[in-house]
């Protein structure tokens, strides 16, 4: 037997399931009514189970009454009652299912009423507006309940300014809407894309492609280790400068070392003909930029993690003949005292270009083969070896 403050919790979990088709169907006019209303069987007891529980079930049915006195509305909340003739206790009335006739009737079962008008105002402002987002807004119900009424205004006018102004060429924070900022942006960037590309039908996911914006300059940080390229530079090492500008860098080097922790990287001394490419993470694509690395000798050294060879995997696309420096089983083997857990390993098994070597370290990791989602961090290694292994590859001084 279900006593209301059950069903409370049972109306509370249908919400978090439907509440989003629910939001359409109480917005928009001569919407489809087919999952109306909701029913939920109360479980009335059987004559056996009342005999044994009178006092109970008599409680039981005196809630529902009090309940049906102070709540049931008709076309929003009711009870369906049935007729019990037991042949003990006789005729009975006990109540069998409760009907939440309304999304209306069901928050405020739940105590989501105020939250539930302001979503569903502001999604018939969006959806009048633009009538294309009729299914897209419902799945951002938490932001039309739960922004203040600052965001969700700047949220309007930054999409219907975009969509005025489709190719502006702006960079984001040169939009004129007021309130709209660095911080603002970054939070909202997923829901504005969506937005502006729903409505322009563009048929992608980037946020400067589809607002039409100028995204900043992607920039590439760069360690020239030696005094004869640094010449070529102004005698600068250390430059951090856009992809563009450091494909025009009039330098050849004859090695150039990709290294994933900018500290490891920071640690390299001069080496003859070389420069290092620092911290780019899974962001690759500008080494096909730089056409000064086609005639070098070019090394990645990176994590022993399955990212480090899902990483190593994506640069090879863009440099095939890229090597591999201290990330093989020796390496890893050496230093196991200095592994650490890697706390979300790669999902995918098929990175085709790594080599048999690499393959096998990074097979063997993904099957815990030596241990738990183990992981060696490029830094941990001794650097001594390390630069050792590091001044001897490729091309000797």
């Amino acid at each position: 037997m279900k006593l209301p403050s059950d069903v409370k919790n049972i109306v509370s979990r249908k919400f978090q399931i439907h509440h989003q088709s629910w939001l359409k169907t109480s917005a928009l006019e001569n919407a489809p009514s087919a999952s109306w209303p909701v029913e939920i069987n109360l479980n009335p007891p059987t004559e056996k189970q009342a005999l044994v529980q009178q006092e109970g079930v008599r409680e039981w049915i005196t809630a529902w009454r009090a309940w049906e006195s102070h709540h049931a509305k008709p076309g929003a909340a009711s009870l369906a009652w049935g007729e019990r003739n037991w042949r003990t206790l006789g005729t009975q009335n006990v109540p069998e299912k409760l009907l939440l006739h309304t999304p209306e009737a069901i928050v405020f079962w739940i105590g989501k009423t105020d939250e539930w008008n302001t979503a569903v105002t502001r999604y018939k402002t969006m959806v009048q507006q633009w009538q294309v987002l009729n299914d897209v807004m419902p799945k951002h119900y938490r932001f039309l309940a739960n922004c203040n009424e600052a965001d969700f205004s700047r949220l309007i006018e930054t999409v219907k300014w975009i969509c005025d102004n489709p190719n502006s060429n702006l960079y984001p924070r040169q939009i004129p809407v007021h309130g709209i900022d660095s911080k603002w942006l970054e939070s909202h960037k997923g829901l504005v894309t969506e937005l502006v590309a729903t409505i322009s039908g563009k048929n992608t996911a980037d946020f400067f492609t589809v607002c039409g914006l100028k995204p900043p300059p992607q920039l590439i940080r760069i360690r020239i280790l030696d005094s004869q390229l640094r010449s070529k530079t102004g005698g600068l090492c250390d430059i951090s400068i856009p992809v563009e500008e450091a494909a025009g860098l009039a330098i050849e080097p004859a090695r150039v070392y990709i290294v994933e922790n900018i500290q490891s990287a920071l640690a390299f001394g001069d080496l003859p003909g070389a420069v290092v490419i620092m911290g780019l993470g899974y962001a690759v694509e500008p080494l096909s930029r730089l056409p000064w690395l086609c005639g070098a000798h070019c090394i990645y050294w990176g994590d022993i993690d399955t990212h480090g060879f899902a990483i190593l995997n994506r640069a090879r696309k863009h440099l095939p003949n890229l090597e591999s420096l201290l990330m093989d089983e020796a390496t890893l083997l050496d230093h196991r005292h200095l592994w650490v857990k890697e706390e979300k390993p790669l999902s995918s098994t098929e990175l085709p270009l790594l080599t048999a070597g690499e393959k096998n370290v990074y097979n063997s990791i993904k099957a815990n083969t030596w241990g738990q989602n183990i992981r060696l961090e490029q830094e941990r290694i001794y650097w001594e070896a390390a630069w050792h292994d590091i001044s001897e590859k490729g091309i000797k001084p």
